[in-house]
């Protein structure tokens, strides 16, 4: 499989660890870097756009929404608004299962929103199916 790089913006270091193992268990070699809130996601995506060394365009972005200093939902809005950015997907990624706030999503611009699982073996399984269509199933 090609090495790909996923962006993901997650402020709980648990969920960060379980991700990383999520990712691990399914023998993904993926780049991923996490960053910690939104104002991270922002720069990190500047210093790519700045050709920064270590910096690379994300193939997808995974966005938790509640997060300090710069919430999910205000960088959503930020990456949709930006020509060059707004062109990396962006799969929401939060325990926040509410139709209003996946319609306020969708309508800002989220290529896709999922509700994290509340086991380990379905995080295992969601990584799974997301990187298996982001990768496989999309032209990224």
């Amino acid at each position: 499989m090609n090495e790909i790089a996923i962006l993901i913006a997650e402020d709980d270091a648990d969920d960060r660890y379980l991700l990383q193992a999520a990712f691990d268990e399914n023998g993904y070699e993926d780049k991923l870097c996490f960053v910690e809130n939104g104002l991270e996601l922002i720069d990190y995506l500047h210093q790519w756009r700045a050709g920064k060394p270590g910096y690379e365009r994300p193939s997808f972005i995974m966005l938790d929404l509640n997060m300090p200093r710069k919430d999910g939902r205000e960088v959503l809005t930020e990456l949709k608004n930006d020509d060059l950015l707004r062109t990396i997907p962006v799969i929401v990624f939060s325990t926040t299962n509410n139709e209003q706030e996946m319609k306020r999503c969708y309508d800002a611009g989220a290529n896709s929103y999922i509700t994290k699982p509340n086991s380990f073996e379905g995080l295992v399984q969601t990584v799974a199916a997301v990187r298996s269509y982001w990768v496989h199933f999309t032209n990224i």
